[in-house]
């Protein structure tokens, strides 16, 4: 367990993430390969985590390229391994190539599109699929809510269908664990609460749940469909006369497509102050996805969140060449 992290409501509204910075700095760094860090943002990201001792990264992506970032930040790579590739596509083949041949524990996006990074670890043949299916969770750090809150997946699957979504589930329930943040309560999200053929999502909200209780969906408590006031307000899940361990204070939240999972975050993000910090799980190492609009303690949070949960995962399940 990470000391104090679902503890109730704090003064400072990135408390949670200095425990995740702070739990992890506890580990010895783990070999990231980080995919083009060619500008000043992503560069800075990589650096910034092996001065906090989170990382420890390797650059690949052309050599000149990240000597002028460095040189634009007025800071150093000395110490750092660079591999030298052409251009971005690359990189990110390399990147991966590094990761299944056991040379790195973590992969990390740089100056990249995410959709080119991606590419290449979905590769059949030469990518680092998992029997699991891919997908995003972000770790939003929100000020007025008392807990980590999980939002999947709002950056890879567009419109996933049923058992799509329960890798989904499994995957940031497993997250959760593997952080030590205990059994998490899975709020999975439609826009109201009651079963309606007229909204399909609900339907397959409740099919969601039916699968853990038979043992197709593990290690979490799941309810839905629930309505996002009723998934996180108690006062809201009283009104409705809902009477369940997840709503009013669910700490993963499942929505039914991308387009929703997104907009949820940025209002989080924009309209409240919150930060996401996000990660790719299913694939066989996590994978670390910032945002150039990430701010230093997000892209230090988000690095800290996989180095620990790749510390689980050596435990359970080693990498594969």
């Amino acid at each position: 367990m990470i000391d104090g992290l679902n503890d109730a409501p704090r003064s400072d509204p990135q408390y949670h993430y200095e425990q995740l910075i702070t739990a992890a700095g506890r580990h010895v760094p783990l070999r990231c390969a980080v995919a083009h860090p060619c500008d000043a943002a992503s560069l800075s990201g990589a650096l910034d985590a092996f001065e906090q001792q989170l990382i420890h990264p390797i650059l690949v992506g052309p050599r000149a390229r990240i000597n002028a970032a460095a040189q634009t930040l007025g800071r150093s790579t000395d110490g750092l391994q660079i591999i030298d590739v052409p251009h971005s596509h690359a990189a990110a083949q390399e990147a991966v190539a590094l990761v299944r041949a056991g040379e790195a524990e973590l992969l990390m996006k740089g100056s990249l599109h995410t959709d080119e990074l991606m590419h290449a670890v979905i590769d059949r043949e030469t990518g680092l699929r998992s029997e699991r299916r891919i997908s995003h969770v972000f770790i939003m750090d929100v000020p007025r809510y008392p807990r980590p809150l999980f939002i999947t997946d709002a950056a890879i699957n567009i419109e996933p269908d049923l058992l799509t979504r329960a890798d989904i589930i499994q995957n940031a329930i497993d997250l959760h664990l593997g952080l030590g943040l205990g059994t998490p309560r899975v709020a999975i999200l439609s826009a109201l609460e009651t079963i309606t053929p007229k909204i399909p999502g609900t339907i397959e909200a409740a099919a969601l749940c039916k699968m853990a209780d038979r043992g197709q969906i593990t290690g979490g408590m799941l309810d839905g469909p629930l309505a996002l006031d009723n998934a996180i307000s108690p006062a809201a899940a009283r009104i409705k006369g809902i009477v369940s361990q997840v709503a009013g204070q669910a700490q993963i939240l499942v929505v039914p497509t991308l387009e929703a999972g997104n907009m949820l975050a940025k209002n989080l993000t924009f309209l409240s102050g919150a930060d996401a910090a996000g990660i790719v799980l299913g694939a066989r190492v996590p994978i670390i996805l910032t945002s150039r609009a990430d701010s230093h303690k997000t892209r230090l949070a988000s690095c800290a969140t996989a180095s620990l949960y790749a510390h689980h995962l050596r435990q359970t399940q080693p990498i594969r060449s």
